[in-house]
């Protein structure tokens, strides 16, 4: 509701301002705005769909400038999203096309977007896939992250990517026992894990994910950089697709 009284005051402002333009109201007597005023009031009264039609144009552009924002962040921090040398690469680590994905273990719609991203890498072999762990949804968040991440540093990619495969595919509640008994069912070291969960590295790898998402305007996850375009929020695979058809078409 608060958006849309936003969105509607916004509309009228932009209303008012068309009209202004096209009238020439600063030209205007006192008098003479007065009439104005109450004929485009009259108007907005007996026509409120136009008030509609301001509000979907406001609302188009507002997403062109904020597709523009998203454009340049990515171009300005790709190095950082793609080649950060810490972060899990999944797909065809030589591919031409990179996604970058920021993820919490204890996000639905990330888990709904899981298997929707394995299909779109094994679909397109010129891929390469970056996995940003990027804690935001509370403390087991965190813990999740920092078990994970002990393990890709301290075990390697390989055992990460079962770890996380059965995190992703996980709907019970997350704690240091339930993390333990998924670790050890895909084979990884649990004490090795344990003892690593709260190093600095893994900290630090977590801190600089978060400034990184900061920086990038990311509050929420799934957030995906595909090509030089950010995709906000849960997407079917069709969209994915058309991302990495346009990230194709644009290093032609």
């Amino acid at each position: 509701m608060k958006n849309l009284i936003t969105l509607f005051i916004a509309g009228l402002a932009l209303m008012f301002a068309t009209f202004a333009t096209a009238s020439g109201i600063e030209d205007m007597s006192d008098a003479e705005r007065t009439t104005f005023r109450a004929e485009v009031r009259a108007y907005l009264l007996d026509n409120p769909e136009v008030i509609l039609e301001a509000i979907q144009v406001l609302e188009e552009r507002q997403a062109a400038q904020a597709a523009v924002t998203d454009l340049d962040l990515v171009r300005e921090n790709f190095e950082a999203l793609a080649f950060d040398g810490f972060s899990f690469v999944g797909g065809n680590p030589d591919g031409a096309i990179t996604i970058v994905e920021f993820s919490d273990y204890r996000c639905p719609y990330c888990k709904r977007a899981y298997p929707e991203i394995l299909a779109l890498l094994e679909e397109n072999d010129d891929v390469r896939f970056v996995l940003k762990e990027f804690p935001i949804l509370g403390p087991d968040s965190t813990l999740a992250s920092q078990a994970a991440i002990s393990v890709l540093v301290n075990q390697g990619p390989e055992l990460y990517e079962k770890f996380h495969d059965a995190l992703m595919t996980y709907n019970g509640p997350i704690n240091r026992t339930t993390l333990d008994n998924i670790a050890e069912e895909v084979g990884v070291d649990v004490q090795k894990m344990d003892d690593h969960m709260e190093d600095d590295l893994v900290n630090q790898i977590i801190a600089t994910n978060r400034a990184l998402a900061q920086t990038m305007k990311i509050t929420g996850t799934p957030t995906f950089i595909i090509g030089p375009e950010m995709l906000r929020g849960y997407a079917p695979k069709e969209t994915m697709q058309e991302f990495v058809d346009r990230a194709r078409r644009h290093l032609q």
